[in-house]
C-alpha cells in the first residue's frame, strides 16, 4: 500500500520459543487465518486467491498480499475490498523468555458502506477475536515445536 492507513488496533503474545520457530508456526497458521476464496470474492477482495509460498514476499492469500517478509522479524500483509483497504503487520521481537509476537492492524473504511462494515467487523470485536486466535494458535504451535511435542 502506498498511503498510510489509520491505526486500528494491536495485540501481542509472548511465545516461549525462539523467533525462527515462531516464524515457522506463523507460516503454518497464516493460510488458515486468510479468508475463504468464496467469502473474499463476495467482498470483492484483491487478491482473492492463494499463490506462491504462504509468507514469501509477493505471495497471495485470499484477501491478502505479502507486501513484506523478513523471516524471523516481520510480515506485512495488505489487501482491499469494496469496504476497506487494510494492512496487518506481524512483528517478532526477542524478549526475555522467548519471542514477543505482535499484530498491528491499519485500515481505512471509506464511504458509508465502509463505516457500516467497520461497525460490523471492528465494533463487534470479530476482528479482535480472529487476530487473538491467530496469535494464540501460533504460540501453541511454536511452543509445541520448541519442546518437541
Amino acid at each position: 500500500m502506498t498511503e498510510a492507513l489509520p491505526f486500528v488496533d494491536e495485540h501481542r503474545v509472548l511465545v516461549s520459543a525462539p523467533a525462527f520457530v515462531v516464524w515457522s508456526a506463523l507460516a503454518a497458521q497464516i493460510p488458515q487465518f486468510a479468508g475463504s476464496e468464496t467469502f473474499v470474492r463476495l467482498l470483492g477482495a484483491s487478491p482473492n486467491r492463494a499463490s506462491g509460498e504462504p509468507i514469501a514476499k509477493g505471495a497471495t492469500l485470499p484477501g491478502f498480499r505479502v507486501a513484506e517478509a523478513v523471516p524471523g522479524h516481520r510480515l506485512r500483509l495488505t489487501g482491499r475490498h469494496h469496504f476497506s483497504r487494510y494492512e496487518l503487520l506481524l512483528t517478532l521481537a526477542e524478549h526475555p523468555g522467548g519471542t514477543l509476537l505482535s499484530a498491528s492492524t491499519y485500515a481505512a473504511f471509506p464511504w458509508p458502506h465502509g463505516r457500516v462494515y467497520r461497525l460490523i467487523v471492528i465494533g463487534s470485536r470479530i476482528h479482535r477475536a480472529l487476530v487473538i486466535r491467530l496469535l494464540r494458535n501460533v504460540r501453541r504451535r511454536a511452543e509445541r515445536a520448541a519442546t518437541g511435542g
